[in-house]
């Protein structure tokens, strides 16, 4: 059963977390089972970024983003080559490490 190991993030999981996953199941779906609240304003419904990850290893291994997906993370916080919508990734059977960003779009424009 592949794993999904998320990177310590300040509030969310400040140590980190290394879980076990099912082929299928949204990075998101995994981090909310394992009580890692990260944000999902849209409901998962690929509306918004604040979902918005880093999949640090084994993104080849994810199914590619749509262009939905893509015209979102174009909005989002922080964009790296290696980013996803925690609520559209889906595990396959390669371990994940994940880093959650310390910034959503909602957060930088409520602190401003």
């Amino acid at each position: 059963m592949p794993k999904v190991i998320f990177l310590p993030h300040e509030t969310l999981c400040p140590d980190g977390l290394a879980v076990e996953a099912q082929p299928g199941e949204t990075i998101l779906d995994v981090a909310l089972r394992h009580h890692i609240e990260i944000e999902h304003a849209c409901e998962k419904s690929c509306a918004c970024t604040t979902c918005h990850c880093v999949v640090r290893e084994g993104f080849d291994s994810l199914e590619p983003s749509d262009e939905l997906e893509d015209d979102m993370l174009d909005k989002a916080w922080g964009l790296e080559p290696e980013s996803r919508l925690s609520c559209q990734a889906r595990v396959s059977d390669e371990d994940l490490v994940v880093e959650i960003p310390r910034y959503t779009i909602n957060l930088a424009s409520e602190r401003h």
